[in-house]
């Protein structure tokens, strides 16, 4: 295989530079890549994708309140500045711990220390069979496909003459009340209500039913039940059914079938939307065999208190794909401050240990968490407070205008909400894709 990382120009550098390889471009592996900036180390940052998406704003995109380039930046963009930084497009297949390589789809990567950053994938728990007809929400062509989807369950219902398939067009249903179910569900009811009100001429987008789905006795189940009530009845307040302690036992066509505790229900629906859970991506089970690492029961991998793989020190584990919490505690929330400061933390080891020092364990600072509800409405359990409404809305929309990366995808965006809040449009609701039309042609 060819080596793609490149040699190390030896003879003109004297000794090699300590080689770093970072799998992955999300919140994790970036801010591993830029922590080590002027780091005497020779940085390869691998991803499939050229860019670092924003995760949190994805299903802002599927909603069609912005463009997906607002939330995503060019890597190369991002770490131009970084002599020490070379960024790969390629897709990681494999690792090889033995021989200290990173297999790629095209070659390899070798290294020296291994940072495995690749974040996590959709969970049906054990039933993939409802993938095709509940998507998730982890890629830009996940949100894309999520608002074509949306957007033509409204055109399908203006053409529909049938009352029951009506019905079921305009049915949505959402699985899981974390954060991105309860944010989808109040962002829908905003597009039924204001966003499309008066555009079609035979349906009333209003009385579009919104369903969400919670196998937990509350919505935002990881936050205090205090903000979770208020949570439940803001969205019941924008016409959201919800419905807790449901669990879902079918997806099919134009239906779903849930059940709570000995009651069984169908709800006709056309449309499902997928929140709730992920597991591990792909290369962790990889890893887990190159390295006998165990794997928990959403297929991340255990790692010890230091993030890395026990019996290969060399190889560290951030992000969503780790776990680094006893086994019986739960493990730390997959979001972005997490991954953030792992990556940091990954980057101080490396530069500890290259001096010969130790580090001590990782540690997580809980900063908070807040969650959108809907328009002018959020819920923000911080350290020492916890507040909803008006209040916890701005403060959404600041903490995740500080976090995207590029400043002109920042203004940008602060330019889109303007808009949107003032004008209740949403200017990006474009129904693009190649697959066919769920009517007639």
């Amino acid at each position: 295989m060819p080596d793609v990382v490149g040699a190390h120009n030896a003879g003109e550098r004297g000794n090699p530079p300590h080689r770093v390889v970072i799998v992955g471009g999300g919140f994790g592996g970036l801010n591993a890549a830029q922590s080590l900036k002027d780091a005497p180390v020779e940085v390869t940052l691998i991803d499939r994708r050229n860019f670092h998406l924003f995760q949190p704003l994805l299903y802002q995109v599927a909603t069609g309140s912005l463009s997906p380039a607002n939330i995503a930046a060019p890597l190369r963009g991002i770490l131009k500045g970084q002599k020490n930084t070379r960024v790969i497009l390629a897709e990681a297949t494999d690792i090889d711990a033995r021989k200290r390589r990173v297999i790629l789809s095209d070659g390899e990567a070798p290294y020296d220390t291994l940072i495995v950053a690749t974040g996590s994938s959709h969970h049906y728990f054990g039933h993939e069979e409802w993938r095709p007809a509940a998507p998730g929400l982890k890629t830009i062509e996940d949100a894309t496909a999520m608002r074509r989807r949306i957007f033509l369950a409204f055109e399908a219902a203006e053409r529909e003459t049938d009352g029951e398939r009506l019905r079921e067009w305009l049915t949505f249903v959402i699985v899981g009340a974390g954060p991105t179910g309860v944010e989808l569900a109040g962002a829908l009811s905003e597009i039924a209500r204001d966003t499309l009100r008066h555009e079609f001429r035979r349906i009333n987008p209003a009385a579009a039913r919104i369903v969400l789905v919670e196998g937990a006795d509350r919505v935002l189940p990881a936050y205090p039940p205090c903000l979770s009530a208020k949570a439940r009845a803001k969205l019941e307040g924008l016409g959201v059914t919800v419905k807790t302690g449901t669990v879902m036992t079918d997806i099919r066509a134009d239906s779903v079938r849930v059940r709570s505790g000995d009651q069984a229900e169908a709800i006709a629906a056309r449309t499902v939307l997928w929140a709730a859970g992920v597991e591990g991506s792909p290369l962790g089970r990889a890893l887990a065999r190159a390295t006998g690492a165990e794997l928990d029961r959403s297929a991340r991998i255990r790692v010890e208190p230091n993030l890395s793989v026990r019996g290969f020190p060399e190889i560290l584990v951030i992000g969503d794909l780790a776990n680094c919490s006893p086994p019986a505690s739960q493990p730390l929330p997959g979001v972005a401050q997490v991954a953030i400061q792992q990556g940091r933390y990954a980057a101080r080891l490396v530069r500890a240990r290259l001096q010969g020092q130790g580090l001590e364990p990782f540690r997580y600072r809980n900063r908070g968490n807040l969650a959108v509800i809907g328009r002018a409405a959020a819920v923000a359990d911080l350290p020492g407070l916890r507040f909803n409404g008006y209040l916890a809305w701005l403060a959404w929309l600041f903490i995740h205008l500080i976090n995207i990366v590029e400043y002109h995808n920042r203004l940008l965006v602060l330019v889109q909400w303007a808009w949107n809040y003032f004008s209740f449009n949403r200017a990006a609701r474009l129904i693009t894709g190649d697959n066919p039309l769920p009517f007639g042609g």
